[in-house]
């Protein structure tokens, strides 16, 4: 299958692209990340994934801007639960729409690789949107290479982020 993956990061890509081109797959990475904050951690994540790209040879369409004022209007009067399914199926309905555009097979995220993320809405809102928009949602749990990425990950030098990203966990990661 020719499948565009919505990537987080790079150390979040490495077991699922592994996974994916073992399988056969022809895999195109996607940095939509609207939600990372401030402006040095969306930067830096996005180096580090381009480093990555480069290494694996991987194509990366990087989203254009850095449109945080927007998702901040869009999240701002969300309780917790309600940003993180807002963010999640903002990006992947980006990923999915994209996808159909340029004639993919299917679409998938590297979401689905954190032990840290919400697993089960992750896959619901990625089934939901291929079922609405009539494109195949790939799933697979790849959290079993959790401890594989992460030992690649830090034998590359990788720039490792302490937090999911948005304004909001960069706080509770403080507040606590």
């Amino acid at each position: 299958m020719k499948i565009l993956m919505h990537i987080c990061c790079g150390p979040c890509t490495i077991y699922p692209l592994k996974e994916l081109r073992t399988q056969g797959h022809e895999i195109t990475g996607v940095f939509y990340n609207p939600n990372i904050h401030p402006y040095q951690e969306y930067q830096r994540r996005r180096q580090t994934l381009g480093d990555y790209a480069d290494k694996t040879f991987l194509n990366v369409v990087w989203q254009e801007g850095y449109p945080l004022e927007e998702f901040l209007r869009a999240v701002a009067a969300f309780n917790k639960e309600e940003r993180c399914a807002f963010c999640m199926r903002d990006r992947l309905a980006y990923t999915a729409e994209l996808a159909i555009k340029e004639k993919y097979d299917g679409f998938t995220t590297t979401l689905l690789y954190s032990k840290y993320q919400q697993h089960d809405l992750i896959r619901e809102i990625g089934k939901s949107l291929g079922q609405q928009l009539g494109i195949f949602f790939y799933y697979q749990d790849f959290r079993i290479g959790w401890a594989e990425g992460v030992k690649i990950s830090k034998e590359l030098g990788m720039y490792r982020q302490p937090y999911c990203g948005c304004i909001y966990s960069e706080k509770e990661r403080f507040y606590k």
